[in-house]
C-alpha cells in the first residue's frame, strides 16, 4: 500500500470476492470480481437486491468483457450467488469493454417474450458502443495510426500494430442490446427500496454513469473515481481537438457534494471511503503532471509521444502505449486549450512550446 492508500479508508480489509463468488458489502449489495487480460487485471461489479414489476430479482451493475472464462464466472454466480432468482435489469456505467462486453448476452440470457431484461446506460454511451462495433475509434485502424503518428509516434513497428488492432473493440464486444433504457444525470432508480440516483461525469467515457444510494451511503464509481490508479482520461481520432481532462477534473469535483462518509464501490481496486480525500489526491497528481510538462516544453518544442517518459515512468507495452498516448495528448491540449501552450504543427507533427 503506497502513502497515498494509506489516507484512505478501507473497511474490508484485504477481503476480495473469489471469481465466481460473490461478497456481501451491504444489505442487498454484493461486489463480484472479473478477470481482465491486461495489465489491470480485474473489473469490479455489483449485484443489487430489486423488485422490478413485481418480480424479485437482482439489477447487476456492469458485465465485465466477452469472453469464456468471464461467461463461466457469471453461470456459478447464477448458481451460486443469486438466492435461485433472475437478473432484472443491467446497468451499465459506460461503453468500454470491460464494462458493457456482455451487456446483449446477459439481457438475452434473462429476458422472457413478458419480462424482458433491459440494458440501462447512457444514451450517448449507447450510440458511441454502437459506433465503436462498426468503425475503428481512438486505438486501433489506419486513421488511429496516422492520429498517433501526427502526435509523434514514430515507431515503424508501433504504428502497424495499432494498424492492425482494427477488431478490438468487436473482438470484446461483440454484441450491444437492441433496445435501452436512457439514464441521464440526475435520473432515479428504485431498486431494492432504495433511490440510487445517477451522476453523469465526462472525460473518461462519453457520458458515464455513477450511481449514488444516500440511504445505503453508497457510491457506485465506475471508472470516475479509483482508489489506486489515476483514470484513463484520453484524446481519440474522432475529437483530436478534445479537453476531456478538463471535463474530468470538473467532473470530479461535482462528486464533492456526496457526503465524506460516502463507501465508494469503484470498477478496480478495493471499496473505500475516503473520496473527498481521493478527489484532492487526483487533483495533485494532474498538477503535477501538468507542470512537468510546461517545464519540458519549455526547454523544447515537445510532441505528445516525447513526453511519455513525463508522464509514464516505466517501460509501456503496446496497449499500454496507446493509451498512454491518448492520455498524453488530453494533458497538452488543456493546457493549449487554457492558452498556456501554443501548438507548432509546420510539418504535420504537432508540438507544443509555451504560448
Amino acid at each position: 500500500m503506497n502513502d497515498l492508500e494509506r489516507q484512505l479508508d478501507y473497511p474490508l480489509g484485504e477481503r476480495l470476492p473469489p471469481l465466481g463468488e460473490a461478497l456481501d458489502v451491504a444489505p442487498g449489495v454484493r461486489w463480484v470480481r472479473m478477470g481482465l487480460p491486461f495489465q489491470l487485471d480485474h473489473i469490479n461489479l455489483w449485484l443489487l437486491r430489486d423488485r422490478l414489476d413485481g418480480r424479485e430479482g437482482w439489477t447487476v451493475v456492469d458485465c465485465g468483457i466477452a469472453d469464456d472464462s468471464t461467461r463461466g464466472a457469471w453461470e456459478r454466480l447464477f448458481a451460486e450467488a443469486l438466492d435461485g432468482l433472475p437478473v432484472l435489469r443491467v446497468v451499465v456505467t459506460h461503453m468500454h469493454p470491460d464494462h458493457i462486453g456482455l451487456a446483449d448476452w446477459l439481457t438475452r440470457r434473462w429476458s422472457t417474450p413478458e419480462q424482458p431484461c433491459r440494458l440501462w446506460i447512457s444514451a450517448t454511451d449507447y450510440h458511441v458502443a454502437q459506433l465503436a462495433r462498426s468503425i475503428n475509434t481512438g486505438v486501433g485502424g489506419e486513421v488511429a495510426a496516422r492520429f498517433m503518428a501526427s502526435h509523434g509516434l514514430s515507431d515503424p513497428q508501433a504504428l502497424e500494430r495499432i494498424r492492425g488492432r482494427r477488431n478490438y473493440y468487436v473482438t470484446m464486444v461483440p454484441a450491444v442490446p437492441e433496445r435501452f433504457q436512457r439514464l441521464r444525470d440526475g435520473s432515479v432508480l428504485q431498486v431494492g427500496g432504495h433511490a440510487w440516483q445517477a451522476i453523469a461525469g465526462y472525460g473518461h467515457a462519453p457520458e458515464h454513469i455513477a450511481l449514488h444510494a444516500p440511504s445505503l451511503g453508497l457510491l457506485i464509481s465506475g471508472d470516475m473515481v479509483l482508489p489506486r490508479i489515476s483514470t484513463n482520461v484520453s484524446v481519440i481520432d474522432v475529437e483530436p481537438e478534445a479537453d476531456p481532462l478538463r471535463d474530468y477534473l470538473d467532473s470530479l469535483d461535482a462528486m464533492r457534494v456526496l457526503p465524506t462518509d460516502t463507501l465508494v464501490l469503484p470498477s478496480h481496486g478495493r471499496p473505500f471511503r475516503g473520496l473527498h480525500t481521493r478527489i484532492d489526491q487526483l487533483h495533485a497528481h494532474h498538477d503535477e503532471r501538468l507542470r512537468d510538462l510546461m517545464q519540458a516544453c519549455a526547454e523544447a518544442p515537445r510532441t505528445a509521444a516525447d513526453i511519455l517518459p513525463v508522464l509514464f515512468r516505466r517501460p509501456l507495452d503496446l496497449h499500454q502505449t496507446a493509451f498512454a498516448m491518448g492520455e498524453s495528448i488530453a494533458h497538452l491540449n488543456l493546457l493549449w486549450r487554457a492558452g498556456r501552450l501554443r501548438r507548432i504543427s509546420d510539418d504535420g507533427v504537432h508540438r507544443f512550446v509555451p504560448a
